[in-house]
């Protein structure tokens, strides 16, 4: 792979693709519009180089746009050349990487652009969880070109090189990007869920590419699987020293303790990801309170609920790890978190894949409920001894509902300590939610990866059938 800071179009496809494996398609195609004396400027490949190859033993359909042709301006021949890469990539069932670089629609073109625009966005509609779709921005992505990275699964950026918007950061009212750069990954990574990783160049953008080809099935027909060099029955000592600690218990549990993260820099109190257990790849979904917060937030049941659904899509197992008190409570959150979070209720109650639950610690209120619980469909729900699972905190609880003993008490601590472990022992502890069903083991928690492993072989064949419908409306 080059090392180089900024690589070329087909330095980028080479980088990509095993070696020797690219095969182009329409290399000789150029711009067909004679308007405005197109005719006379040379657009060899008309600005992008198209084709397939192979990344380990899937073959990748991949298109580079290439900012030395007319900056990389996206034109009738251009886009057809792109939107004949989806087709071929969906009849043969494989991947398509877009490696982004573009000033935008050819304005010499006009509606000829306009126009083989919609019919790419058509050709990536028809993909969406047909095919996994990834794209990964180098230099500009603007305008009409932006709407490209948002319709697929994956978006990838360089951290100071690469600008995705739809207006320029100068064409807001009372902006300007030395104010705020509003196209940058810095931005977009903190601020929307359109990217989901940012790496410092581009040859650290291809690697991680090619990481994630190979955690992905190439369809929605085939499984992602490997072999397991890991041992299944690993024991993970002192696990629960990192139950605040979402992303470090999926690192530990993981095949050779790989784990692949997206979305890191959005919504903090949420960590997904895809990682393998037994050689198959799994996506995972986990609270985050160490650097994150104990409350679910609206951004944070929304990347969730994308996650889910693009699992679901390509027949990926979901495990999720809950630790959450409860919603997060301010004026902004509560604009969207109601929405948010019935959207990532859907999505779990929806996704028919294999799902397993893991309660860690905390598991309070409709917080809990949402986050894969056995009352919206979750196959297995297991918890550590230590979690507590209820309506809310017990002193709180216990305090709202014993309010005048605890007033009358002589030693209003003790009485409140005695108090909440009675409540907890009876409706608040692990053993207690187990006893009525909701929990369906109570396991240690150096033994989380084999028994995950072991509820994940269980439900290898699962099948079930819903109610015909179109498709829901949530």
């Amino acid at each position: 792979m080059s090392n180089k800071l900024t690589m070329s179009a087909s330095d980028r496809i080479n980088a990509l693709l095993d070696d020797a494996s690219f095969v182009e398609v329409g290399a000789y195609v150029t711009a067909r519009s004679t308007d405005f004396n197109m005719q006379e400027k040379d657009t060899p490949k008309d600005g992008v180089i198209t084709g397939y190859g192979v990344v380990g033993d899937k073959v990748v359909y991949v298109y580079s746009q290439d900012a030395s042709v007319l900056g990389g301006a996206v034109g009738e021949m251009h886009a057809k050349k792109i939107a004949k890469i989806y087709d071929m990539a969906m009849k043969v069932g494989a991947p398509v990487v877009g490696l982004i670089d573009c000033a935008g629609l050819r304005l010499q073109e006009a509606t000829d652009a306009m126009n083989a625009f919609g019919e790419l966005y058509l050709k990536q509609t028809l993909a969406s969880g047909l095919i996994p779709q990834i794209t990964a921005i180098f230099g500009n992505c603007g305008g009409g070109t932006a709407l490209i990275p948002a319709l697929t699964d994956f978006t990838f950026m360089t951290a100071e090189n690469s600008k995705l918007f739809v207006n320029s950061p100068n064409a807001l009212d009372g902006n300007n990007s030395s104010k705020l750069d509003t196209a940058s990954a810095d931005y977009l990574s903190n601020n929307t869920s359109v990217v989901d990783v940012v790496c410092e160049d581009d040859a650290t953008v291809i690697s991680q590419i090619r990481t994630l080809i190979d955690m992905l099935p190439s369809n929605n027909q085939v499984e992602a699987s490997s072999e397991c060099t890991d041992d299944l029955n690993r024991v993970i000592p002192n696990l629960d020293g990192l139950v605040k600690d979402g992303r470090g218990v999926l690192q530990n549990i993981a095949d050779n303790n790989i784990f692949f993260e997206v979305n890191k820099d959005f919504a903090k109190d949420v960590v997904i990801g895809f990682l393998k257990l037994n050689g198959d790849t799994v996506g995972c979904v986990a609270n985050q309170v160490e650097g994150g917060s104990d409350m679910l937030s609206a951004d944070g049941a929304k990347i969730a609920a994308d996650f889910v659904n693009f699992c679901d899509a390509f027949d990926i197992p979901v495990i999720t790890l809950v630790n959450t008190k409860g919603f997060v409570a301010t004026v902004d959150n509560e604009k969207t978190v109601a929405e948010s979070v019935a959207k990532l209720t859907y999505a779990f109650a929806n996704a028919t894949v294999p799902k397993v639950t893991l309660v860690m610690g905390d598991a309070f209120g409709t917080a809990y409920t949402v986050m894969n619980s056995k009352a919206i469909g979750a196959d297995m729900v297991y918890a550590w001894p230590t979690a507590k699972i209820g309506t809310m905190d017990p002193e709180m609880a216990v305090k709202i509902m014993y309010e005048k003993e605890i007033n009358a008490a002589d030693d209003k601590v003790a009485c409140v300590a005695e108090l909440k472990k009675q409540y907890t022992d009876l409706q608040s502890s692990a053993m207690a939610a187990a006893k009525r069903g909701y929990i369906d083991d109570i396991i240690e928690p150096d033994a989380t990866r084999k028994r995950i492993i072991a509820a994940l072989d269980m439900l290898y064949t699962k099948n079930e059938d819903r109610p015909y419908k179109k498709h829901g409306a949530v």
